[in-house]
């Protein structure tokens, strides 16, 4: 019988191949592949909510959290904003060919720096099937092949969208086996992806902190490291309140579940006492489960029976839920304390209307996103006009913050000459 570790790398080997025609086609093969690809979502959408229906049904009797149950779900908005995502990417500039640098040296040698597809990229994620459809996507515009393999428990709804793209990528004359999925619920798969080097080129694992941990661990391929969000929301002691209440409702209750939602709340002692009790029950009444410091219960007694006491542990904790920790600060220096002893370097907001304030905080704060008076629900590729995302690194190397188009591209020098020897 067939080994799994054989059936991996067999479909592994089917991408790399695969990789060596994606690299020769133009953008306009490219994006009529993307275009195909958002038809077939279309034609093919009750059987993937279908599929979908059953991936949730299985994880509503396993005792799955709400926050969980969201991750996983596909509904028929959601499938027209993937839709809406490819066409958002068929009309980016395609980065392969760009000329990054050009110059000409003294002995005449034109050197050129152009952008190249990376080859192969490995994709462990968990829960989102979105994440299907956005990788792929982001992977075969920028003339790579994919190999992803998402968490069992989304295997039904990322078959049947590897499906619907494998088809609309033959109908539209590119090679199918660009995308493969790995439906197999063993983690051996996982490890042999993170070891087939000089088959797969990079591993991106995108999901929480136990997984891109265990990747980390067991790959001797490349990692593109994507990191867990314990984003923060500073109010400022010179914080408008109108604008601070939609703000702070917006990063925590839009979609709580989503790594770019605010776990950690952190107010200027000194913005108004009134202020500071407003947006308290506001969050209550929003449903949020608020954990607070001492010195936050201190300051609103009619409010403590309804806020619980935030041990250590809850300032270090991504909750992906309604709940929230907040914490007093005396000054804007104990605000940056907290975020650099807390934050995963993910997305970090301050509301002030003080400019000085906020100008020390966007450079003190070492995140790949800060933001002044806006929602940390912000960093995302589509928001910041990339398309759709392949995830949202939290390293320094290579890529950092929402990965569009550029992330998924190496580059190689390309020399000219007249004959010149050394």
């Amino acid at each position: 019988m067939e080994s799994l570790k054989t059936k991996v790398l067999e479909q592994i080997m089917l991408a790399k191949q695969a990789s060596r025609q994606m690299a020769l086609r133009s953008r306009d093969e490219k994006d009529k592949a993307l275009f195909a690809i958002a038809d077939q979502l279309i034609a093919d959408e009750a059987a993937i909510l279908a599929a979908n229906e059953q991936d949730l049904s299985r994880a509503e009797a396993d005792g799955q959290p709400a926050s969980y149950l969201d991750r996983l779900r596909l509904t028929p908005a959601r499938i027209r904003d993937l839709v809406d995502g490819l066409h958002q990417l068929a009309s980016q500039e395609d980065p392969v060919g760009q000329v990054m640098e050009s110059w000409t040296r003294p002995n005449g040698l034109a050197i050129k720096q152009v952008r190249v597809p990376l080859g192969v990229i490995g994709m462990v994620y968990e829960a989102r099937p979105n994440v299907t459809v956005d990788a792929a996507a982001i992977a075969l515009k920028t003339g790579n092949s994919i190999v992803l393999r998402g968490s069992h428990s989304a295997v039904h709804s990322n078959l049947a969208l590897a499906g619907s793209i494998r088809h609309a990528l033959s109908a539209a004359g590119l090679p199918s086996d660009a995308v493969q999925y790995l439906p197999y619920a063993e983690h051996e798969s996982v490890d042999v992806l993170c070891t087939a080097n000089g088959l797969i080129d990079v591993i991106i694992p995108r999901g929480g902190a136990g997984l891109i941990q265990r990747v980390l661990k067991q790959s001797s391929v490349p990692v593109l490291e994507t990191g867990v969000g314990n984003c923060h929301l500073f109010i400022d002691s010179q914080a408008a309140y109108g604008m601070a209440e939609a703000i702070v409702l917006n990063a925590k209750t839009s979609r709580p579940a989503v790594c770019n939602a605010a776990e950690t709340l952190l107010v200027h002692r000194d913005w108004p006492l009134t202020h500071q009790h407003a947006l308290l029950k506001s969050l209550l009444s929003a449903g949020v489960e608020l954990r607070a410091c001492e010195q936050t219960k201190a300051l609103h007694p009619d409010l403590a029976d309804q806020l619980k006491d935030a041990s250590d542990a809850d300032w270090d904790i991504e909750y992906s839920a309604l709940i929230m920790a907040v914490r007093t600060v005396d000054s804007l220096t104990d605000a940056l304390e907290h975020i650099q002893r807390h934050s995963t370097g993910h997305s970090e907001a301050i509301v002030t209307e003080d400019l000085e304030a906020a100008e020390r905080f966007l450079a003190a704060v070492d995140a790949t996103t800060v933001y002044h008076n806006a929602s940390t629900r912000f960093t995302d590729g589509g928001e910041f006009g990339f398309g759709a995302e392949i995830g949202i690194s939290t390293q320094k190397l290579h890529a950092r913050g929402p990965m569009g188009l550029p992330a998924l591209t190496s580059y190689k020098y390309v020399v000219h000459g007249t004959g010149q020897t050394r």
